[in-house]
């Protein structure tokens, strides 16, 4: 495991996103067209999308995770997030990998997604 390698306690440890980055808005707004294909809200509000990491060459890398390991689209969602972020200007590279800890639920999503879903 890389980023997401597990600490002492076994739980594993996701590095925080690159908000301060000038590039930052961008991917998140690219990973915001992005939609999961059995619920009518986009990945990021789902709270799919852990981490965006950015450095100052303009390399992304994104950890996520789905809403389930048995998920339809597993190995499709990945290039449909890369490709979403190849569309941003400045991005050099791009690398999107997928994490299934911490386990995805329904309390990582966004008031926004809760509100579109009906849970609000």
């Amino acid at each position: 495991m890389t980023e997401t390698q597990a600490n002492l306690e076994g739980t594993p440890l996701i590095a925080p996103s690159s908000t301060d980055h000038a590039l930052y808005d961008a991917v998140v707004e690219a990973c915001r067209t992005v939609f999961d294909p059995e619920i009518p809200v986009n990945i990021y509000d789902l709270g799919l999308v852990y981490t965006i990491q950015i450095n100052d060459d303009g390399d992304v890398k994104v950890i996520m995770t789905l809403t389930a390991p048995g998920c339809p689209v597993a190995g499709e969602m990945p290039g449909w997030v890369h490709d979403a972020i190849s569309m941003v200007q400045g991005v050099r590279s791009i690398d999107v990998e997928l994490t299934w800890e911490p386990q995805w639920g329904m309390d990582m999503m966004s008031d926004e997604a809760r509100l579109e879903l009906g849970f609000m």
